[in-house]
């Protein structure tokens, strides 16, 4: 059976809280396998078959009834996931640098000619893929490092509107998600 990672958008935050343990509870009872939460910020690895929107409305449901909100959810497979750390976006970068990596997952692919301006230093777009951004985010003299990400992707938004579903996830949680 195929391995899926699946990303929840907007957990955890404010009123729209849940325990992991109870995460993967429910989505066992949902007919999801090997059910494996990472952090505590919405990322599961489980195993699943079945087309990839099938599942993306499955997971959705069960967590809408589990918790009482609506969750989207963005999904990658394992090979999916698999060739993106293969790949290694990152792998350019100097690794003495004071930076956090990121990717942008989006559960539709992007419209062609998407082109954001990187901000050197700052924030920077390092590649853009049919569904994913990869950003890495530098050390800034207020002590954030993401804090021009949200500038830098306006464009983005004021293209796309609410028509995609997106969750930003650290590179690292990435690299665990296949463990």
């Amino acid at each position: 059976m195929p391995v899926w990672g699946a990303f929840l958008r907007g957990i955890n935050l404010g009123k729209r809280r849940m325990k992991m343990a109870e995460l993967k509870s429910c989505l066992e009872a949902a007919g999801f396998s090997d059910v494996k939460t990472i952090l505590a910020s919405g990322n599961v690895r489980l195993v699943a078959d079945g087309p990839e929107a099938q599942l993306k409305a499955k997971l959705e449901k069960a967590i809408a009834e589990q918790f009482g909100f609506e969750v989207g959810v963005v999904l990658r497979s394992e090979e999916q996931l698999a060739k993106m750390l293969s790949e290694n976006p990152f792998g350019a970068l100097d690794p003495a640098a004071d930076l956090t990596r990121h990717v942008l997952l989006f559960d539709a692919p992007l419209p062609d000619g998407i082109a954001l301006e990187s901000r050197p230093r700052d924030t920077e777009i390092l590649r853009i893929d049919a569904r994913e951004i990869y950003i890495a985010s530098y050390l800034q003299a207020n002590g954030r490092y993401t804090e021009h990400v949200e500038e830098v992707l306006k464009p983005l938004y004021a293209r796309l509107g609410k028509t995609t579903l997106d969750t930003m996830r650290n590179w690292n949680t990435i690299e665990k998600i296949l463990q």
